[in-house]
């Protein structure tokens, strides 16, 4: 039986379904038979960031509601020998599914695949009660700034309530910088705030757009979002890694090393 793991913030721009396709991504790499789910109905674009917006025909509701097969509503990713994907409708509530057709839903991907992302909407309306009812663990997105987390905080007191145990943290798009100035908080203290295990920090890095463009993941360097988003996957898997240390503010060598690493890759 695999597992399913909601992807989860308080509020929106967090980038959870920025990392919600890169791990996916890493995960199906590993040799994992992975599949992403958007949760978010109405406002899907995991479809986008996965480079399969014109490769989607039927989404899950045709399975919940129609009695579809699990098979007819995969999408398989072209770049991604393990990975999969399942969209969101564009006119169905999540509201108005069957309880037990939902459960059925969710068990048969579980039965199927190694692991099950859930990318779901911000807050906790709906469609964030369609997976979080379903989820074995979470892992909560939030930047490092006092909104995002004090409404990530109540986000895992939801899930708490639904009976998710296992909840981690993934602070996306850190800029050292922004913690010497003060405006960023540091690592340390977000961890604090919301009193759960980190499984990830995730730097700025405009790599990460290019890569979302191309329906690619994100390249891998030392310090970089691409490493970052590998490491978490590992994580996932039961790897013990050791957590990026950025939240100070590149050394020369640092910046010399991703200088000369992009440009290697432009030669090769």
């Amino acid at each position: 039986m695999g597992k399913m793991i909601i992807v989860a913030s308080g509020k929106g721009g967090t980038g959870k379904t920025t990392l919600t396709s890169q791990v996916g991504m890493w995960l199906s790499s590993l040799g994992y038979l992975t599949v992403l789910v958007d949760a978010d109905a109405g406002f899907r674009n995991l479809d986008i960031a996965l480079g399969l917006e014109s490769n989607v025909v039927y989404d899950y509701s045709d399975c919940i509601l129609s009695e579809m097969d699990i098979d007819e509503v995969l999408t398989k990713s072209y770049g991604c020998e393990n990975l999969y994907f399942i969209a969101a409708p564009q006119s169905k509530a999540t509201s108005d599914f069957d309880g037990e057709r939902t459960r059925k839903f969710w068990d048969g991907l579980k039965s199927r695949f190694d692991y099950v992302l859930a990318d779901a909407p911000a807050g906790m309306g709906d469609g964030f009660m369609f997976a979080a009812e379903y989820a074995d663990e979470a892992i909560i997105v939030s930047l490092a700034e006092a909104p995002s987390l004090r409404d990530a905080d109540r986000v895992i007191e939801r899930l708490e309530n639904c009976g998710v145990e296992t909840i981690r943290l993934v602070l996306n798009r850190i800029q050292p910088s922004l913690i010497s100035d003060k405006i960023q908080m540091n690592v340390d203290d977000c961890i604090d705030v919301l009193s759960v295990p980190i499984l990830g920090i995730v730097p700025e890095d405009g790599e990460v757009a290019k890569a979302l463009s191309q329906g690619v993941a994100a390249a891998k360097d030392r310090i970089g979002a691409g490493q970052a988003f590998f490491n978490i996957a590992r994580r996932i898997t039961g790897e013990s890694i050791h957590i990026m240390d950025i939240d100070k503010p590149q050394t020369l060598w640092q910046k010399i090393f991703k200088s000369h690493s992009k440009r290697r890759e432009r030669i090769l």
